[in-house]
This record gives structure tokens, sequence and C-alpha cells, in this order.
């Protein structure tokens, strides 16, 4: 590394040095990362793969939500295995952490906020203070790690299950918009929408769409865009929006008289995302719209 010279690092997976190393298959770079966790080296590499032969899976459908994270089409669904929701109700914003680490974290937390207390306007922090922060870190940390755990399997099962997947085209910043409002027009329910945003924010919808994407494309497969609107509320039997179909957060059940189709909400806005597919109704990126950037000549995770 320069400035470094030679790095020890544990070896974790395979890379294409001495003779497993040619033009088409080579290391390109690497840098080194710091988090709250400590210290990793990230490669670059340069790989050639085969294409894949067309995925011969089934198409599904997804919708994403919070108290069901990934509900599918056909009625399976893929949940964190812990409850979203605390014995009160309240969700728990801590769920990816094991309980004696909540407790362990409760304690730092407040010890935090009681020698802050003492700090005073414009004092630097204090080693005391700054080593309390990095404990904090190292727990939240732990936590983004698991969830991402979670993330990779399970869109590993999806994109090894499903030749065709069929999600919805969501505005996840206008979503997670504050509901505050300003001093003449005060927003309502503030404390309600603060807790529902931090949710969305937790579950990480887009970088679920993204592994999905390069893991059907590593597969055959493909990943396909619609639009969200009213999948929540229309109904996926005989596809008549009606008021007052969607009961609750859970329960959907048709008021079209001639239908009186009743079942999940979730697995109901998942059929309706595969049926708008089957019509259709595929959201087209526009043409020549930057979707991300990265470093000139580096090709996209999709192409790669």
């Amino acid at each position: 590394m320069p400035k470094l010279g030679r790095v020890r690092f544990r070896w974790t997976k395979d890379l294409p040095v001495g003779k497993r190393a040619n033009n088409d298959n080579r290391i390109t770079g690497a840098r080194l990362i710091k988090d709250a966790l400590g210290w990793h080296i990230a490669f670059r590499v340069q790989t050639l793969h085969a294409r894949p032969e067309p995925h011969q899976g089934a198409e599904v459908g997804i919708d994403a939500g919070v108290n069901l994270p990934l509900a599918l089409s056909d009625g399976n669904h893929f949940d964190h295995g812990r409850p979203s929701r605390l014995a009160n109700g309240t969700a728990d914003r801590d769920k990816w952490l094991k309980s004696e680490e909540k407790v362990k974290l409760l304690r730092l937390e407040q010890r935090a906020a009681h020698r802050k207390s003492f700090r005073k306007p414009l004092e630097r922090t204090s080693n005391r203070l700054r080593k309390t922060y990095d404990q904090i870190k190292q727990l939240r940390a732990t936590a983004t790690r698991r969830a991402v755990d979670w993330q990779h399997k399970a869109t590993a099962e999806i994109a090894g299950q499903y030749g065709t997947v069929v999600v919805e085209q969501l505005n996840i910043t206008n979503m997670v918009t504050s509901a505050r409002g300003t001093i003449e027009n005060p927003g309502k329910n503030v404390a309600q929408k603060a807790g529902l945003n931090r949710s969305i924010s937790q579950e990480a919808w887009g970088r679920t769409v993204t592994m999905l994407t390069y893991k059907l494309v590593q597969r055959g497969g493909a990943l396909h865009k619609v639009s969200a609107r009213n999948t929540s509320l229309r109904c996926s039997a005989c596809g008549i929006i009606t008021p007052g179909s969607r009961k609750d957060q859970a329960t959907f059940e048709c008021e079209n008289a001639d239908c009186g189709w009743s079942g999940n909400a979730d697995h109901n806005a998942a059929r309706n995302v595969l049926q708008l597919y089957r019509m259709g109704h595929v959201l087209i990126p526009a043409a020549g719209r930057a979707v991300a950037r990265r470093t000139r000549g580096v090709k996209p995770a999709a192409a790669r």
C-alpha cells in the first residue's frame, strides 16, 4: 500500500493472484476502509464470466413492507426471524441486537447523555465520552452487518428460485420525509411518522433491490419495476379498487359485492405487482439517465 508498505490481512476469499491471474482475471486495485468494527481492505477485481443460460424459474412479484419485509405473490414470504415490535406494540428499532446487547446499548446511551450534560459549550469532547460513543457505534455496526447478511441470504434464495422478479418503483426519499411541518402549519402525528420513517430506513429497500438486480443477472434472470400506485388498494382477484377494502395493515377484504376476496394485504399487493408486469405496465428508465456515479472505465455491477 502507498506510504504503508506491506499490510497483513485476514484472507476471507480467494483472489486472482499468482498463476491464477491474467489479463481477464486480475486485481486492479485495493483500498483500506475503517468503520466502527475496525479496519478492512477491499479489493477491486476484474473478472471475465461466461454469459449465464436464461433462468427457467417462475415469475414472482414482491411487495416490500415494514412488518412483513418481503411478501411474494405466490404466498411465500421472508421475515427477519425476530419480532419487529416490542411488548407494548411499538416498533423495535434495535431488533437486530440480542437482549444483552440491547441492555448494554441502553446503558451506554444513558452514560453518554450523563457525561454530555457536564460538557460546556464549545468544550472539547472528553476521551471517556468519545470511548462511549465508539462503543455505541460498534453495536450499531453489528446490527447493520446482521441486517445486510439477512438481505444477502434472502436475495440469493429469491434469485436462485425465480427467473423473473417484479418489484415496485418506490421513491423512498419522499416516503421518509418528515411530517414536522412549520410553525405556521405544524404537522400531524409527527411522532408516529418519525417512527415509521425509522422503520422504513432500517429495512433498506433500495439495497435489497440492488442485491436482487446483480444476483439475478449472474443467474440469467431479470428484475423489472412497476408503478406502486394503488397496489395496496386494488383487489388482485377482481382488479377493482373499492374504498374500505384495506381493513388494517395485514388484512384485505374486497368490498366489491361480486368478489368478496379476502387475504393478507401484503400478499395481495405482491399479486398486483405481478399482474401489472404481465399487463405490460413496466417502467423503462429514461434514456441517458445516470443511475449511479462511478469511476471512469469501471463497469456497473450488473455488467460485471
